[in-house]
């Protein structure tokens, strides 16, 4: 039976994202299709991005464009805990599932809202947890899900918060700050690569 940890690193390998998952990069690319748009890695992003990758693991959502739009849709269900990057980065998610995938996004969002995340719990100790056990204790793939108007509801002003707050976070990252921030860390690491023998 397999582990977190170990189910975690055959994720990374598969991703393509590097030994530690990308998480001591100072900037990250979200690509929007084939636009690529920085992203700082900040401290409180670092912190929930460990248990959104956990995430992946347990419920199976890819990372492509609409995978992660569906796992935006059920963290958003199983709730963020007091981790406000995943509020923020899950909203936005969400919105955008909703204009690409919305039937995805709708029952991404549902199961969520029947199973739990591991925001908040002990990140170690959930490494050290079997897979199995764990995606039963936190009920996920327990299924069939369905949703009543508390649901819609509930959906409907999620997907209003994430029309603002995706408005809001895409103004920032595409200013001219951001963005000559994003080239200049993009040349000084192109440049340590170049003097590394």
């Amino acid at each position: 039976m397999e582990i977190m940890a170990t189910a975690l690193r055959r994720y990374f390998d598969e991703s393509g994202f590097g030994e530690d998952g990308g998480y001591a990069s100072d900037w990250v690319d979200f690509k929007l299709g084939p636009l690529p748009f920085p992203l700082p890695n900040t401290e409180a992003r670092k912190r929930a991005v460990r248990f959104h990758d956990l995430h992946h693991v347990l419920t199976g959502y890819r990372t492509d464009l609409t995978g992660e739009f569906e796992i935006s849709a059920w963290e958003i269900g199983a709730g963020c805990g007091d981790f406000h990057a995943a509020w923020v980065l899950n909203l936005s998610g969400m919105t955008g599932g909703l204009l690409t995938a919305p039937v995805r996004t709708w029952r991404a969002f549902v199961r969520g809202l029947d199973e739990q995340s591991t925001y908040g719990r002990d990140y170690e100790a959930l490494l050290e947890r079997n897979v199995e056990d764990l995606r039963a204790e936190l009920g996920i793939g327990a299924g069939p899900h369905r949703a009543g108007l508390g649901a819609a509801l509930r959906f409907a002003a999620a997907i209003t918060a994430g029309a603002v707050v995706g408005s809001l976070m895409m103004l920032v990252l595409v200013s001219p700050i951001t963005l000559a921030l994003w080239s200049r860390g993009r040349r000084a690491k192109a440049q340590a690569l170049a003097a590394t023998p």
